[in-house]
Formats: structure tokens, sequence, C-alpha cells
């Protein structure tokens, strides 16, 4: 299973954030079909791993389903744990977290005889403003924290990806 990082396309709703100085990143992977936003959104919020991070959430006082995750993916939800519905377009999905300062970023792109799938996930952290020197950073936390953070992305688009692949996502 491969999971590359890549360029946001021209039109991800993850752009935006781009301009704002926000850390962004994207990766994508292939499977095989047409796959539907919905399906994409369900595979990857129910995913064994994902189900670890709900737990936390949970925890913390932010639950959610498997049918919250159907939801949000069917556009009949617009909240899920600590996210909200910031954007939607053909495809694409894009989550705030409460906070306000990071964004998860999601799209499917279908080629145009069904054959495949490109899944694309991405995310974003828009920098605080830092009033020592009166710019908008990222912590040292974070920037420590970067090559965790690319190593977990992967393996949620992976494990998301491996669902759709074999037919199990809920």
């Amino acid at each position: 299973m491969s999971v590359t990082p890549c360029e946001l396309p021209a039109g991800a709703l993850l752009q935006r954030h781009c301009a704002e100085g926000a850390f962004t990143d994207s990766y994508r992977s292939t499977v095989p079909g047409r796959i539907v936003l919905a399906d994409f959104v369900a595979a990857f919020y129910t995913t064994p791993l994902f189900k670890l991070e709900r737990a936390v959430l949970a925890l913390a006082g932010a639950p959610s389903t498997d049918d919250d995750a159907r939801a949000l993916g069917e556009g009949r939800g617009e909240r899920f744990a600590v996210w909200r519905v910031e954007a939607r377009a053909e495809g694409q999905l894009l989550l705030v977290e409460r906070t306000g300062r990071t964004r998860l970023w999601l799209m499917v792109e279908p080629d145009a005889a069904g054959r495949e799938t490109v899944l694309r996930f991405g995310s974003a952290l828009l920098p605080r403003g830092d009033r020592a020197i009166g710019e908008r950073r990222s912590g040292r936390l974070f920037t420590a924290l970067l090559g965790l953070h690319d190593r977990y992305s992967r393996a949620l688009l992976a494990a998301a990806a491996r669902r759709l692949r074999t037919g199990s996502a809920p």
C-alpha cells in the first residue's frame, strides 16, 4: 500500500490556509474502483487506528460513533468529535477542530473510467501569534513532533485505503 506525500491539487479546499502561513501537508494513495467521498470518510474515521484517537477524544468529552462518521461523509452531519465542517466541495471535505488552529482535509479523485480513485488526506496547522517578535509561527513542540505527525498521517491514509480496497468499510 503506497502512501506518498504530494502537492495540494488546484482547487483543494486546504489551499486557503497556505496563504495564511499555515503548515500544510498532503498525502495520496490510489485504490482500484470508483470511491465516493462518503465511503472514504467512513473508512477513514472507522479504522482501528483512528478509533484509538476517537477513544482518547471521547475521554476528553468529544465522543463520536461510526454512524457519525457516515453522516459526516454523506453530508447529513456537520460535526464529528472535536471537528466541524468548514467547507465542502465536490469530492472534498474540510474540517476545523474546535480551537480553530487545526484543519483536516479529505478528497477523492476517481478517474474518468472508474478504474481507480486517488484518495487524498491533508492537514493544516495555523501558526500562533508570537507577541515577543510580532510574528505568527508554529511552536517548538509542533516542530519536534513533525516526524510523528508524518508517520501517523501516512498510517491513517494507508488504513483507510486498505479498508476500501478490501471492501471492509462500514
